[in-house]
């Protein structure tokens, strides 16, 4: 049974100045999500994830489709006791401590009494906010704020987990912690669907991705597969600040770094370019095929995307 299953899912909104003027913002969504991933949600601003995100939670209706979330129909109101939801921008209650926020939550996601306390601070610990629970929230930072709407979405131990931008004004350490919750909550079975710009995160933590542009979906498939490919050429590794004269009229692209030196070489060339290294006498530290990223990936569907519509256009 698939955690996620949408078919066809679309939506049109009026806009202008009389409403009158269809905009379609997600055409015909099909995506399947397992049990147990990690799912990256990807595409710059305006693409459609939060369109898709708030109508899978309900928070808006469709013009045409549906989905399946756990094996039921996504309106059904006994599901969304089993979802946490962080949306893209949270807002609190001002004035309410960290603490005061999760019971007031708790209460609300039916989390019993007699746990509800214990459950509470556990949630804090795991976002990091424990030692400032007492603090009321106006004084927190905006990346204080993101880690505790994510404690609210994981509050009442939910199977399935929405996170809109979840690494969103998060410094490096807090987008660490918040991959660590992710990977802890797929360790514990949870299904984590995600939406982000930010590719670096997805590749770490994604079991497979979906690519999302102008509501259309343009690609889908497992980050391994989607980074597997290499793309002919070879990178060399070598120690000093030297840089062989042969291997400068080879054409090679040099960047120094540290007492380290990088140079990335055509496989046909890798040879030659060992050779002027060995001629030289300089250690060679490593060899690695040159592969291609998520950011390769991403940014080929949506320059592919942006030629097909300048086609037809």
């Amino acid at each position: 049974m698939a955690a996620i299953d949408i078919q066809g899912l679309e939506k049109t909104y009026m806009v202008g100045f009389w409403r009158k003027q269809p905009k379609c913002a997600l055409h015909s969504l099909r995506l399947t999500v397992e049990q147990g991933e990690i799912f990256g949600f990807l595409g710059p601003n305006g693409a459609g994830k939060t369109t898709t995100l708030k109508l899978l939670m309900g928070l808006i209706f469709p013009t045409a489709g549906c989905a399946r979330i756990l094996g039921r129909e996504w309106t059904d109101p006994e599901i969304k006791a089993q979802i946490g939801f962080l949306p893209e921008q949270p807002y609190f209650y001002d004035y309410l401590t960290a603490h005061e926020l999760l019971e007031y939550y708790g209460q609300l996601s039916g989390v019993p009494a007699k746990n509800r306390k214990r459950r509470v601070e556990e949630v804090l610990r795991q976002v990091g906010l424990l030692e400032v629970r007492g603090v009321q929230l106006r004084k927190f930072s905006k990346g204080m704020l993101q880690r505790v709407g994510i404690a609210q979405a994981i509050l009442h131990d939910p199977s399935l987990v929405f996170f809109d931008e979840p690494m969103s004004g998060l410094d490096p350490m807090g987008r660490r912690e918040v991959r660590d919750l992710m990977e802890q909550l797929k360790l514990a079975g949870k299904t984590v669907f995600f939406s982000t710009h930010i590719l670096s995160d997805a590749e770490a933590l994604c079991d497979r991705v979906a690519i999302i542009h102008k509501g259309r979906l343009r690609g889908v498939g497992a980050v391994a597969d989607l980074t597997s490919s290499v793309q002919g050429k070879v990178e060399l590794i070598w120690q000093g600040t030297q840089v062989p004269a042969s291997l400068k009229l080879l054409g090679v692209e040099c960047h120094l770094t540290g007492d380290t030196v990088r140079a990335v070489v055509a496989e046909n060339q890798q040879d030659a370019a060992i050779d002027a290294l060995r001629r030289e006498r300089l250690r060679l530290i490593a060899i690695t095929p040159v592969r291609t990223s998520l950011e390769d990936y991403f940014v080929e569907k949506l320059r592919s995307a942006e030629t097909t519509a300048g086609r037809t256009a």
